[in-house]
């Protein structure tokens, strides 16, 4: 099994998370030992959450869970990709992807 590099960030990598079924991706977390640990034991994305400092199982308080169905990991050793799928909303605003808005601020539909 590859070994994470998580002396880089902080203890922490970043997390690219993609619909595997369009390819579309959904959003960007943050991931440390224990997280992707518990990702691994459940099938469900955990992520380490910056601002709550704790464990955050994505979907836990909306029902928006994201079923880890592969996982990929970069060249460096030290950024994660995350296939799943969605359960409604990736984002908090209710967005389908956290992706939705151009530099310019509009809106993609």
């Amino acid at each position: 099994m590859i070994e994470i590099d998580f002396n880089k960030g902080d203890g922490l990598v970043p997390c690219v998370v993609q619909d595997i079924e369009n390819g579309q991706v959904l959003m960007l977390g943050y991931m440390n030992e224990e997280s992707l640990q518990e990702t691994l034991r459940s099938g469900l994305a955990t992520y380490w959450s910056r601002s709550r400092q704790e464990l955050w199982k994505k979907g836990e308080t909306s029902g928006h869970y994201q079923h880890v169905k592969e996982i990929l990991v970069d060249c460096d050793d030290d950024t994660i990709l995350l296939k799943v799928v969605q359960d409604g909303a990736a984002c908090h605003t209710g967005h389908r992807t956290c992706f939705y808005r151009t530099l310019e601020g509009e809106e993609v539909k």
